[in-house]
């Protein structure tokens, strides 16, 4: 059996300095007896549980320089990865997903949904380095697989046995990207059936454009209620709530909320993507989390894409992420940080349907500690954490830069100041 104590751990919103206990992976109020636990003197840092990842694709991570990005379109970027996943080759998915997966850890991140692609043509190559990878990282990061059908299903054959297939060996939910098929609905409609027959939750890819005709989430919204699958179904993008008026937003919400069906806003590539028609006043394309929020609706922010044409850039940083949209979406007092903190936390937790996230005895032992003076500062500053923890085991440490003043023969710690 293994135990930790932490000594002097500052807890949001909560004045004293305070001590966890954390017993064979999960943190709990006395230790057993006869135990001798370590002690980790955090003094007076930051802990807040591990940050969560509910929206990206390893597969398809860090191909940037096989594409020739020239009009930055949604359609280009399928387009694109369409003719570079050609040559993909189970290593090469699992080399790419590792550099992202440890991008991640060190970024705080402790769990992850993943959306892998499955068709015709890379088959279950994605799938296979994709398990890997969850096996080779349950050190450090839970690996949750949603496996999709980015080319279309109902006018691809063959790929919904495949994705049945996937489930067999090993996945955990399906998605959908009904944009891409040719009878986006029946695509929804199949999903949901799918879904129940196999008791896996659902993830779409949906109403990514700027145009709030023909918005596909009613027919999500119809699914939900009619399958009874409240509470298991995400939509991720659905930028086409960011074109409707406020009234028009605020009756979709409540329909969202009464259905169970979370939302997950993707600032990085949603921002990239979108709003290109436009070369003035330029839209800014995201889902309206603060009101959908408001609503009832549960929500997340997360990274989608990283070094591909769908998003060229990244770090794997979700505290980026949710300052990025704190930024764009204006929000700035204290609470409206703190919900941005939720949408890559406790609120993700909720879309993920963990049981056992959190920092209070029972949960389990997933966290990272920040040097900052509040969680709101974690998102304003855009903190990087100093060290992370999967089930009480050390998985990371960041060493505090130093400055050098010239005129110094020891380097400066941070808050000295010049002599």
């Amino acid at each position: 059996m293994s135990a930790l104590r932490l000594i002097n751990a500052r807890l949001p919103e909560q004045a004293e300095l305070c001590e966890l206990r954390i017993e064979n992976g999960y943190f709990v109020s006395d230790f057993s007896t006869g135990q001798t636990p370590a002690s980790l003197d955090l003094q007076g840092q930051l802990l807040l549980p591990g940050l969560l990842e509910t929206h990206i694709h390893l597969d398809k991570a860090c191909i940037m320089s096989r594409c020739q990005l020239q009009h930055g379109t949604l359609a280009e970027a399928v387009e694109q990865t369409r003719q570079a996943k050609a040559a993909f080759s189970e290593e090469d998915v699992y080399q790419r997903g590792a550099q992202v997966l440890e991008q991640a850890i060190l970024q705080g991140t402790t769990h992850m949904r993943t959306h892998v692609e499955i068709d015709p043509q890379i088959g279950l190559t994605g799938l296979h380095a994709v398990l890997r990878l969850r096996e080779d990282y349950a050190w450090a990061i839970s690996l949750q697989i949603c496996v999709f059908p980015q080319e279309g299903m109902l006018n691809n054959p063959g790929t919904e046995a495949l994705l049945l297939r996937a489930l067999q060996q090993g996945a955990d939910l399906l998605g959908g990207c009904p944009y891409t098929d040719s009878d986006p609905d029946g695509q929804i409609e199949r999903l949901f059936a799918l879904a129940q027959a196999h008791d896996c939750d659902l993830d779409f890819h949906l109403d990514f454009d700027l145009n709030p005709q023909q918005m596909g989430i009613d027919k999500v919204i119809d699914c939900a209620e009619r399958y009874g699958w409240q509470g298991r179904v995400t939509v991720g993008h659905v930028t086409k709530l960011s074109a409707l008026p406020r009234e028009a937003l605020l009756a979709k919400a409540a329909q969202l909320a009464q259905a169970g069906v979370n939302v997950t806003c993707l600032p990085s590539t949603d921002l990239f993507l979108t709003g290109r028609e436009q070369f003035h006043n330029k839209p800014r394309g995201l889902a309206p989390l603060a009101q959908l929020d408001q609503c009832g609706v549960t929500c997340s922010l997360s990274t989608n894409n990283i070094d591909n044409p769908f998003t060229p850039y990244g770090d794997a940083s979700l505290v980026r992420q949710a300052n990025l949209f704190a930024n764009v979406s204006q929000l700035a007092t204290e609470a409206e940080l703190l919900r941005c903190l939720a949408w890559v936390s406790t609120e993700s937790a909720r879309l993920l349907r963990l049981p056992d996230y959190g920092l209070t005895p029972g949960c389990k032992a997933d966290f990272v500690v920040f040097d900052a003076p509040s969680a709101a500062a974690v998102v304003a500053q855009i903190k990087a954490p100093l060290m992370g923890f999967k089930a009480g085991r050390q998985t990371f440490v960041r060493e505090q830069p130093q400055l050098l003043a010239p005129h110094r023969h020891q380097p400066l710690e941070i808050g000295q100041r010049l002599a």
